[in-house]
């Protein structure tokens, strides 16, 4: 593993530490906490997944977990934002985003990594965090009040393709060569 790949890891493991902490806000100020506690779920086994590389790595420095600072900082924020959510009734719309940067940080690291099984457990995770985003897209439209139409196939006839059918070209700026 070289540095580029420790560095993403890291940023992988930051970006979805912080997603647990506002889905764990955010559920506990919630009538209804199952898809807030599902993807406090995906995120804490996307961030063992990129500790537990990181662990692996035989250099000491890299095998560093992330300061009690950045996650007080952390705590401190999303507490604030899950605050200013729930107020302006907005939660499911703030967490589709905050998991919508995991989403990238994800393709980005499985993208560019070399180890399969690193690849493969963040496939699985990408997966169930996709499906997850697509809930949550709804449940951001039915709580802003727009009118969700049934699909006769199934499901909502909004649901953002992009979730659902993975990156397009604009996401992969670095492979269009």
């Amino acid at each position: 593993m070289i540095d580029a790949d420790v560095l993403r890891l890291r940023n992988l493991r930051n970006v979805v530490l912080r997603a647990r902490v506002l889905a764990r806000a955010l559920e506990s100020g919630s009538a209804d906490p199952g898809a807030f506690a599902e993807s406090a779920v995906i995120c804490w086994t996307i961030g063992r997944i990129a500790s537990g590389t990181l662990r692996a790595h035989p250099y000491l420095r890299y095998q560093r977990g992330p300061s009690p600072l950045r996650a007080a900082a952390d705590l401190a924020i999303c507490a604030l934002a899950a605050w200013l959510a729930r107020r302006q009734g907005r939660a499911y719309s703030v967490l589709a985003a905050e998991l919508q940067e995991v989403a990238r940080e994800v393709a980005d690291l499985r993208a560019l990594t070399w180890l399969p099984d690193l690849s493969d457990a963040l496939g699985r995770a990408q997966l169930r965090l996709r499906r997850l985003i697509a809930t949550l897209g709804a449940d951001a439209r039915s709580e802003s009040g727009a009118a969700v139409q049934p699909n006769p196939a199934g499901g909502c006839a909004d649901i953002s393709r992009t979730a659902l059918d993975g990156p397009t070209a604009s996401d992969w700026p670095y492979l269009a060569i």
